[in-house]
């Protein structure tokens, strides 16, 4: 087994097997893995909002689903990936509070996964699978060496895809 390589929040790192990515807490933010299995590189990106344009303070581009995303399969193609082969999981965007709203901050985690999704639809990048919404916190593993991303949360069975 290789080294664990720790994503922070509005943050994102790649490597190639046998290194391991996990970012752990996933609450509202959203967990994106690209993947390339023919050169077993990956990269993950902790997002934490939709939208750099509608933020003036914006030069961190892992922290925002548009520039994260773009960010990601930069550093992956200077570490070998291929574009065109790239696949993505993703995880999180849990609505943290029990109450419903109207309100789009509080709606930051179905809105974190609906930009993720249309980044990645943009670009043409097939996700392959899925585990976003309901009310609680993802830690996630990615192994490059099988593909497999592990979903642990609290008082839930271990998610594997």
């Amino acid at each position: 087994m290789g080294e664990m390589i720790k994503i922070g929040m509005a943050d994102l790192k790649v490597c190639t097997a046998p290194n391991v990515l996990t970012t752990l807490g996933l609450g509202s933010c959203v967990g994106i893995v690209l993947y390339d299995s023919f050169s077993k590189t990956a990269g993950m990106v902790h997002v934490m909002l939709p939208d750099s344009t509608k933020i003036k303070n914006s030069e961190n581009a892992a922290k925002f689903a548009d520039t994260g995303i773009d960010a990601l399969i930069l550093r992956l193609a200077a570490i070998g990936a291929n574009r065109s082969r790239l696949i993505a999981k993703i995880a999180g965007g849990a609505q943290m509070f029990a109450f419903t709203s109207d309100n789009d901050m509080l709606r930051i985690g179905e809105r974190n996964t609906e930009a993720s999704k249309l980044k990645l639809q943009s670009l043409g990048i097939h996700i392959v699978a899925e585990d976003t919404g309901l009310n609680y916190g993802r830690t996630l593993e990615f192994y490059p060496e099988t593909g497999e991303l592990y979903i642990k949360s609290v008082g839930r069975p271990l998610k594997i895809m």
